[in-house]
């Protein structure tokens, strides 16, 4: 039997899975680490904390098995952290990762430098703070000693690789997320580097997603259990990886993540572009397609807000039967009609990404009475995650990107209320995949078709994936969850202008 890890590093942890070709888990372990936030919206990390968690976990998942029979490795990751090294290696300073959001003025930077219509047109993105590029014009504008320093620019993931591997390498996937990739074309834009004045020299090579980037150095394989050589595919930032871990890896597929924030992920073989940057179209891990992908900001994070703000008797009550809070709240939500007796929720607590990208906006509950129970308020918000996910798949097939194929994950995915409503709002069939290792089966996968496993990921999938039956739409559900749709897509042009009258107070 061969066996092929998978390495999910996470802004929490990282997650290492041992997997055997057939994609049954083998074993599992995850190492924690923090986040620092030195001053108010910053947020970083130390990439030693990456690795030491990396090597740990290998090495745990690994001991169990000949090492012989570990066919390759693949590694996904949180997108858009910077990691900058000087001319020993070293790291500079600790990683600005994706949710920092000091960049605003190296935003207006790009556009001015770039032009805005232009950048879309090269990275299908417009400038935004969690991006890479915004990331290294701040060191530069801000710690110009750091920035003399800089060498190589990493990600996350592709630090870890370095550590492992002693070579500097991204894939396509990732790299998408550093708004310095030409989409398209599959490699760095010449245009946006000159343009930016950043050293092409600095960044990694690019890879496809299943192309081996390396072999375990015998410095990592000591450390690890690994055998020296062992391969090392590119692997793929944390949404392309966990749609490969899920099977969305041909046309009319799509995957629905409701976790902290919200994510509508659909492949598509034909790079296709939103030129008002509501969604982000990235290079997909499967060669010579892509994605595309629309953001909820607070998604799962508005059930946990309300859970943790207004729920305390569902919370003590739920310690005391031994189930999870959430599984008293969906009981709870059940017993509210559809449309939650003409009760609407905004999920709008962190500003918007898709379809609004707007930071002043802000969450609502609209045509609340005396008549509204906490069951109406907790539906409420379930219905209102879904509509804000619905606008993110109706932008996709305004795109002419069609999903008829959708597969529900991350914690809200596990609901089956909140399957059903999804199911009734996009009227389509919803999944679930057996394993719940998303991301670490993706990457293993990837490194199944780098050793030679499969041939193609499309057919490891195939191999290596299987689903639960399909949550399937009720027809006259669907038709009034319509209705009340068109009254939420009202809602935010009523209240736009208010929004920004209200942040500026």
């Amino acid at each position: 039997m061969k066996y092929l890890i998978g390495v999910d590093l996470g802004t929490s942890g990282t997650k290492t899975v041992l997997f055997d070709s057939e994609g049954n888990v083998i074993a599992s372990k995850t190492v924690e680490y923090p986040m620092y936030q030195p001053q108010n919206g910053w947020a970083e990390q130390d990439p030693a904390d990456w690795y030491n968690a990396a090597v740990e976990t290998i090495k745990y998942v690994s001991s169990g098995v000949d090492k012989e029979d570990i066919a390759g490795l693949g590694i996904s990751g949180q997108m858009h952290g910077l990691v900058m090294l000087d001319e020993n290696n070293e790291v500079i300073r600790p990683s600005i990762i994706w949710c920092d959001q000091r960049t605003g003025a190296e935003c207006e930077e790009i556009n001015r430098r770039v032009g805005a219509e232009r950048l879309v047109e090269i990275t299908a993105n417009p400038a935004m703070t969690g991006f890479t590029a915004a990331k290294i014009l701040w060191v530069r504008n801000n710690e110009p000693e750091n920035y003399a320093k800089c060498r190589h620019i990493l990600l996350p993931k592709d630090y870890v690789r370095f550590k492992l591997t002693g070579e500097f390498a991204t894939e396509v996937s990732d790299a998408s997320g550093m708004q310095l990739l030409d989409i398209a074309n599959r490699c760095w834009s010449d245009e946006v580097l000159e343009k930016l004045e950043i050293d092409k020299s600095m960044l990694a090579k690019v890879y496809e997603s299943p192309e081996v980037t390396g072999g375990i150095t015998a410095e990592a394989a000591a450390l690890t259990g690994l055998k020296e050589g062992t391969i090392v595919v590119g692997g793929a930032g944390d949404n392309a990886a966990a749609a490969v871990g899920t099977g969305v890896v041909t046309d009319k597929k799509a995957f629905t993540t409701i976790g902290t924030s919200g994510v509508v992920f659909a492949h598509t073989s034909k790079m296709s572009l939103d030129k008002k940057g509501r969604v982000h179209t990235f290079c997909c891990a499967v060669p010579g397609a892509w994605h595309v992908m629309g953001v909820t900001q607070a998604a799962g994070l508005s059930l946990k807000w309300f859970r943790d703000n207004f729920c305390e008797s569902e919370m003590k009550t739920a310690a005391e039967m031994g189930v999870d809070t959430y599984y008293l709240t969906d009981k709870e939500a059940e017993k509210s009609p559809i449309g939650c007796n003409r009760l609407i929720y905004l999920p709008y607590l962190m500003g918007e990404r898709t379809p609004h990208l707007d930071p002043d906006c802000r969450g609502v509950f609209f045509g609340l009475s005396a008549m509204h129970t906490k069951r109406d308020m907790i539906r409420a918000v379930m219905e209102g995650v879904s509509y804000s996910l619905r606008d993110c798949l109706e932008i996709l097939r305004e795109m002419g990107v069609d999903v008829s194929d959708m597969t529900a994950c991350g914690g809200g995915g596990s609901s089956p209320l909140w399957r059903s409503m999804l199911a009734d709002i996009y009227n389509c069939p919803i999944k679930t995949a057996v394993s719940k290792e998303g991301p670490a089966l993706g990457v293993a996968i990837l490194a199944g078709v780098g050793a030679g496993l499969y041939p193609s990921v499309e057919e490891a999938c195939e191999k290596m994936i299987r689903y639960n039956a399909p949550q399937e739409p009720v027809s006259e559900n669907a038709a009034e969850y319509d209705k009340l749709y068109s009254v939420y897509t009202e809602l935010y042009g009523d209240l736009k202008d208010t929004y920004k009258k209200l942040a500026s107070i």
